[in-house]
């Protein structure tokens, strides 16, 4: 009789990248960043009206804009919920799955629901705020064929 660890599938080791080497629309990126500063905490109502008949709770969404970097370059990393209490300026932290979103023509990265933020080790690196990725502005082109 088969144990179900012995059915799943086996897990990849992270493949870590470099501030650097981000692009518009991808994901599934692992990378180590220094939190250089963190601001704007916002806090967003979801969920809409609560009425006597729905006694669904109104839900608080915190959103803290950070910029983090490695020694190859920054970029804004747009923090959610409890995120936002591990994004501490100096802090190292691991981003697991992380994304990239567009806004207004730049890239802000993400971390949702299907990865993880985790504070590491303090890193032996300084952040490149020079090459800071979120200040270029990308245009969305059609290409027709």
């Amino acid at each position: 009789m088969a144990t179900p660890a012995a059915n799943a599938p086996a897990k990849r080791k992270p493949v870590f990248v470099k501030v650097e080497e981000l692009k518009p629309g991808t994901s599934g990126h692992t990378l180590t960043v220094k939190v250089v500063s963190s601001k704007n905490v916002k806090v967003v109502n979801k969920g809409g009206r609560s009425t006597m008949l729905t006694a669904r709770p109104q839900q608080l969404t915190r959103i803290s804009e950070c910029l983090v970097g490695d020694e190859t370059g920054s970029i804004v990393f747009t923090a959610r919920n409890d995120q936002v209490d591990l994004m501490k300026p100096g802090n190292t932290v691991t981003l697991r799955n992380a994304k990239i979103d567009m806004f207004k023509g730049s890239m802000r990265l993400a971390v949702d629901k299907w990865g993880r933020v985790e504070v590491a080790e303090p890193a032996n690196f300084e952040a490149k705020e020079d090459n800071n990725l979120s200040l270029v502005e990308y245009e969305l082109v059609n290409v027709e064929e």
